[in-house]
């Protein structure tokens, strides 16, 4: 049977999502921001909890470790740079590992460039990719310990999966990175499209995502830096793609 996914709100602005295997009763919690979002969902779904599968050391994704690991004895996943940072972890993976959540698999993908060890999780067999924070919709994750040049690569790793791939990502910034992302690409139809769909989804209280691999291609200027007319746009027409990401993500810093 195909996975099973919850998503919802937690802290202010994150995302929670457990990924179910019907087969096994496995349930995954990607990341966990905080424990009673993520109890109050398994209990909505009558599933229990039985790994955790981090994304990256910021608090906002690892506060709720502890306290769900204390009352389910769940097994946690992290990336293997940023264990220390990490608590409770049993098992660390790398570039190329794969990770079963009872008949689920995953290949875990390193993506540095917001925090150098961040890792996504792809669920290739149901079209699922857990970003974290390397990649959202309509836009990307502020580069705080790695490098432009790095997140970039990082960026086009994820834009690389098959394009009818669903990503999860970290946190509910659609909105206003489409605010931004209008200022780089304001003629671009697929944007607009997506603006209207997301409007209408914020409207009825409703999450932007997920979205597919496909969708983003089309729309998020920071999958975009190699597009010779994106790179006009801004001034740098010429420049290498990891200049112009570097370039656009200066300017939503700044946004």
């Amino acid at each position: 049977m195909p996975a099973e996914t919850r998503l919802f709100l937690c802290r202010s602005d994150n995302y929670g999502v457990l990924l179910h295997d019907p087969d096994s009763g496995a349930t995954a919690s990607i990341d966990a921001p905080e424990a009673a979002p993520i109890e109050a969902a398994l209990k909505a779904t009558g599933w229990k909890l039985t790994d955790i599968l981090v994304t990256h050391h910021h608090a906002d994704h690892t506060d709720g470790i502890i306290p769900l690991k204390e009352k389910y004895k769940c097994r946690v996943v992290a990336p293997a740079a940023e264990a220390s940072k990490i608590p409770a972890v049993d098992e660390t993976v790398r570039e190329g590992d794969k990770v079963n959540i009872g008949s689920l698999s995953t290949n875990v993908i390193e993506t540095p460039g917001h925090t150098l060890g961040h890792i996504a999780y792809w669920f290739h067999a149901d079209k699922l990719a857990f970003v974290g924070d390397t990649l959202f919709s309509i836009g990307c994750g502020r580069v705080i310990e790695g490098t432009p040049e790095q997140m970039w690569h990082s960026l086009v790793k994820l834009r690389e999966l098959p394009e009818d791939t669903e990503i999860y990502c970290g946190h509910e910034y659609t909105a206003a990175n489409i605010k931004f992302a209008r200022t780089i690409e304001p003629n671009n139809k697929a944007l607009a499209a997506r603006e209207a769909q997301a409007k209408q989804e914020l409207a009825r209280s409703e999450p932007t995502i997920p979205v597919t691999i496909g969708e983003e291609k089309k729309a998020n200027p920071f999958l975009r830096a190699d597009i010779s007319d994106v790179a006009a746009g801004i001034g740098m027409a010429g420049r290498a793609a990891a200049e112009v990401f570097a370039e656009i993500r200066a300017r939503k810093n700044k946004f």
